[in-house]
């Protein structure tokens, strides 16, 4: 069996909050986003991760990164155990975890060239490189992008928002990483960008090994790249199976949901989109049950009382007390 480079198990994350207190010394509540997400990745593997806005999805890689600090759980790196509050764990953590984000304009120094933001990473983590080698490297990193060397010297708001996307993808991947996190990586691009941007990542995966994590509202942009998909609703893992498998045969009523969702590009084929009632529990308040139990259709008087455990049902994991039938 192949090692994971990546190990997630019970991954929990609270932000603090003075919402909901009755008096302003009460002690702090805690808005739950993440609530005990588990999963493995391999070398050179893509796993997609899909929700509504607000189900944890930015939070759990960002979780991964360090940028948001776990409360509870453990994640393992080539069967190593990160601990986010040594600095040593964290340096040796971010040379082999990159991410690019949302925002490609945003997520770039406005007052940096091209060349420097690129050049960054190197600075901060291969300081046994002098300025010669790394300038070759961020040359070679640009042009495997697709941006030409005479733009070096220009700076971010000269450049389109694919073309800043590709910045920052070359500025993720100069130093080399295993494992890349894309954070919805283009959903601020027009669908044509989106294409070239999802191949152009593709490209890159499989010339430099790389082992991704991807973000995104589109199943069709998750479905298209993601060999594993992981399913997201409030802070909670709903299913997990392979792509193919995830796309023709889902278990979980949310995972069913979201798929009769996905416009079909045939006009001769009619889809009966699932529309969810109810209400959304609050993340200050969740349920003892499934969290899913307030929207479900097949909610019963177990779901309120009871939170589904994660099985194994026709090659998916799923987290629900009747997907069995």
């Amino acid at each position: 069996m192949t090692q994971p480079v990546l190990e997630v198990d019970n991954l929990h994350v609270a932000f603090p909050s003075r919402q909901g207190r009755k008096y302003p010394w009460s002690p702090m509540n805690a808005v739950r986003a993440l609530n005990g997400v588990s999963f493995d990745l391999t070398k050179g593997q893509t796993l997609g991760i899909v929700g509504e806005s607000g189900c944890g999805k930015s939070t759990l890689i960002r979780a991964i990164a360090g940028l948001n600090k776990p409360t509870q759980g453990s994640v393992k790196l080539n069967g190593a155990d990160v601990d986010y509050d040594n600095r040593r764990d964290v340096l040796n953590l971010r040379k082999s975890i990159q991410m690019i984000f949302q925002d490609p304009v945003a997520s770039l120094n406005p007052r940096m060239t091209i060349r420097d933001i690129v050049a960054e990473p190197l600075t901060a983590f291969r300081t046994d490189l002098n300025n010669t080698t790394r300038l070759e490297k961020v040359r070679n990193m640009l042009d495997r992008v697709g941006i030409a060397e005479r733009n070096f010297n220009r700076y971010p708001h000269e450049f389109s928002g694919g073309q800043c996307q590709r910045i920052g993808i070359a500025r993720a991947l100069v130093v080399e990483p295993s494992i890349l996190l894309c954070d919805e990586p283009v959903s601020a691009l027009d669908v044509s960008i989106q294409a070239q941007v999802v191949n152009l990542l593709q490209e890159l995966q499989r010339d430099m090994d790389l082992s991704l994590i991807f973000v995104a509202h589109d199943l069709g942009v998750v479905r298209h790249i993601s060999d594993d998909i992981l399913v997201l609703y409030m802070g909670s893992m709903m299913e997990k199976a392979a792509g193919k498998t995830l796309v023709s045969a889902p278990q979980h009523p949310y995972t069913q949901a979201l798929l009769s969702a996905v416009p079909v590009p045939d006009p001769n084929v009619q889809v009966q989109s699932q529309v969810l009632e109810g209400d959304l529990p609050s993340p200050l308040n969740l349920p003892v049950g499934c969290v899913f139990e307030s929207r479900c259709p097949k909610r019963a008087s177990i779901c309120t009382t009871e939170k589904p455990v994660s099985q194994d049902i026709k090659q998916s994991q799923v987290a629900c007390h009747f997907a069995a039938n």
